[in-house]
């Protein structure tokens, strides 16, 4: 013989899932925020990223000053194998043309080591990325899509109109114009 449960019992055996779906709910969302800032080394994952993005700026900062301190002295050594009529002293001048050309080459090879740094950062923001996915999965689309909209538009309101206007500078695929175009309406 089965025992009905009373409207009561129904309500408890109900509240009881909610409490314990909540929970889990709770705890994955806890599990994959610790995951976005888990450690990577010594650093979060976020930490790495702006490393590595600040490794990248300064070597190629570095190879574009060594690159045009040796295109300046092979322009010098130019001048002097042109005004130079001695053929040993020819023969340094091209020595010395071949050592700032190599340098320059050798200064040109930190676009591997920019690449390595930018596939750790790509690697790193996929992680986050999925990190974010998964959260926006237990969230549900719908509800992430209704509060980034109301945080858009609070946005926009804090926003006096200048800076409603400053964008930065449109990414090629963003640009719907073009300067030829533009030119030909003040013709």
């Amino acid at each position: 013989m089965e025992e009905k449960l009373g409207p009561g019992r129904d309500a408890d055996k109900q509240l009881k899932s909610e409490v314990i779906s909540l929970v889990q709910y709770v705890r994955r969302f806890r599990e994959e925020i610790a995951q976005m800032v888990a450690s990577d080394g010594d650093q979060t994952r976020f930490e790495t990223m702006s490393d590595q993005l600040d490794a990248i700026v300064g070597a190629t900062e570095q190879a574009t000053h060594t690159i045009l301190e040796r295109m300046e002295s092979v322009d010098e050594y130019v001048e002097k194998l042109r005004s130079t009529e001695d053929a040993e002293e020819r023969g340094k001048i091209c020595d010395a043309i071949g050592e700032e050309t190599m340098a320059s080459i050798e200064a040109c090879t930190f676009q591997d080591i920019t690449g390595q740094r930018v596939t750790k950062i790509v690697r790193s923001m996929k992680f986050v990325e999925d990190r974010v996915n998964s959260m926006i999965d237990l969230w549900g689309q719908d509800e992430i899509n209704r509060l980034a909209n109301e945080f858009a538009e609070q946005e926009a309101s804090e926003k006096d109109e200048d800076e409603q206007l400053l964008n930065g500078p449109a990414l090629d695929m963003e640009a719907s114009i073009s300067q030829d175009e533009i030119d030909k309406l003040f013709d």
